[in-house]
């Protein structure tokens, strides 16, 4: 089970890192014209605010697993990370666009169902 959920684990924190590394490295601006057009409906501090809890969501996954200091923490941050995602799908629905991050919601749950397996 240890090893599903470094595979499933390993794959969401890198799409987590990758997301919100750039939502924390981009201004607003060049984020919109990138194609990510619903910061346009938030401040620039909540769009940073949401890229620092991905890259802390992505570290959360994996630093506790691989540290064996407080392992439970791997599969709370899968949770976080889903409800972050739950939030983003929501976001999306009602912009009347397709809702990408239900795939990212699946990643985060699976993440956190095989880490609880594997600690447990």
């Amino acid at each position: 089970m240890i090893i599903a959920y470094w595979i499933v684990a390993g794959l969401t924190a890198l799409a987590f890192l990758a997301a919100g590394g750039l939502k924390l490295a981009r201004s607003t601006e060049q984020l919109a014209a990138s194609g990510l057009a619903w910061t346009e409906d938030f401040p620039a501090w909540a769009v940073k605010l949401i890229g620092a809890a991905e890259v802390l969501g992505a570290v959360g996954l994996v630093l506790p697993m691989a540290t064996g200091v407080a392992p439970i923490l791997g599969p709370v941050a899968a949770i976080a990370l889903a409800v972050l995602m739950l939030g983003a799908a929501i976001v999306h629905l009602r912009r009347h666009e397709p809702p990408i991050p239900f795939a990212l919601v699946a990643l985060a749950t699976a993440s956190a169902v095989l880490g609880f397996l594997a600690i447990g």
